[in-house]
């Protein structure tokens, strides 16, 4: 194994004004999709998604237009018009979660009001009836079955629900990275779950992928969720600690730092989060390298959990390529 990237190796020089946390700016590729969305014009949205090749960059599109403001206006026209088709059903479904998530926030479950849960809820049961029909017509369908992991989370269906659903996308698409993710937060004991479950799954993830996989980052994005759960104090002695350290050393090694890894639309956020982790334990020899291919493309998730995501960032960065004699280049 080795400690260094390919393909796409790199993100180019970086900078000191930098990083962008635009997923658009970061891939390109998703704009067009963006702007069609945006115009309400589902022709060349359909034509956008017919023309992924693969369920991976499918399932990413998917969730960035559910993020747009708006769109369930033509999706649900879109969803009317062609009721076999399980694709503009799926999007609306997952712009549904989305609305709803907006409405309850990301407050733990006691700081939001009874009238947030009870919209939230609202819309989610809107979306899960969408993709329950969807799911029996096109029982291979990811992006339904990964909605379906929010929405059986929001909902509070229980871990073995949402297990059931993992398992049967898995069935048709074992390493299917954005449920995966999906699944770990129901997994963690803020949703009912354990740090044995989420870990074991994380490790799980990491080991039955192939080699070059961006599943092993599901190893850092555990140790951050544990981070998180943690008092002032005990979260930094957690992540310094050597047992965390080579957890995550051995997981990059068998990802994103293979020999065989292919960078993808979700190979950012699988560095940022390898690079975050090694970050919050000052193992800045092990961030350098996810830092020295990302550049200044940021990701949203993980650097929301600290308060200055922009400065976080660049002082991580140029502490890690400084360990390795790169500066700030």
């Amino acid at each position: 194994m080795t400690s260094t990237t390919n393909g796409m190796a790199g993100g180019g020089p970086t900078n000191t004004w930098g990083p962008t946390f635009d997923p658009y700016d970061n891939t390109p590729e998703l704009i067009p999709m963006r702007t069609a969305a945006q115009a309400g014009h589902w022709p060349t949205v359909r034509a956008y998604f017919a023309g992924l090749d693969s369920v991976d960059k499918l399932s990413s599109a998917s969730s960035l237009l559910a993020d747009i403001p708006g769109v369930e206006n033509f999706l649900e026209r879109a969803a009317a018009e062609s009721p076999g088709d399980p694709l503009p059903r799926t999007l609306l479904a997952e712009r549904y979660v989305y609305i709803g998530w907006d409405i309850r926030s990301g407050a733990r479950a006691q700081d939001v009001s009874r009238d947030q849960f009870t919209q939230f809820h609202d819309w989610l049961r809107r979306a899960e009836q969408l993709l329950i029909e969807i799911c029996a017509e096109h029982p291979s369908y990811a992006p339904a079955w990964t909605a379906r992991l929010m929405t059986a989370r929001g909902l509070q269906l229980g871990q073995a629900e949402a297990r059931r659903r993992y398992d049967r996308l898995s069935a048709h698409h074992p390493h299917h990275y954005r449920a995966q993710v999906q699944l770990l937060q129901q997994l963690c004991p803020k949703w009912s779950g354990s740090w044995e479950a989420a870990h074991g799954f994380a490790r799980e993830c990491a080991t039955a992928a192939p080699d070059g996989s961006n599943s092993g980052a599901l190893v850092a994005l555990a140790h951050i969720e544990r981070w998180l759960d943690l008092d002032s104090g005990e979260d930094a002695a957690y992540m310094r600690g050597l047992p965390v350290r080579d957890d995550l050393r051995n997981a990059a090694q068998v990802s994103v730092l293979h020999p065989a890894h292919r960078p993808d639309w979700n190979s950012i956020g699988a560095h940022n989060a390898f690079a975050f982790a090694f970050s919050l334990g000052n193992h800045w020899e092990y961030a350098a390298p996810h830092f020295a291919f990302l550049g200044d493309r940021a990701s949203e998730s993980p650097w929301h959990y600290v308060p200055d995501k922009k400065s976080s960032f660049l002082k991580s960065r140029k502490a890690a390529l400084e360990s390795r004699g790169g500066g700030n280049r």
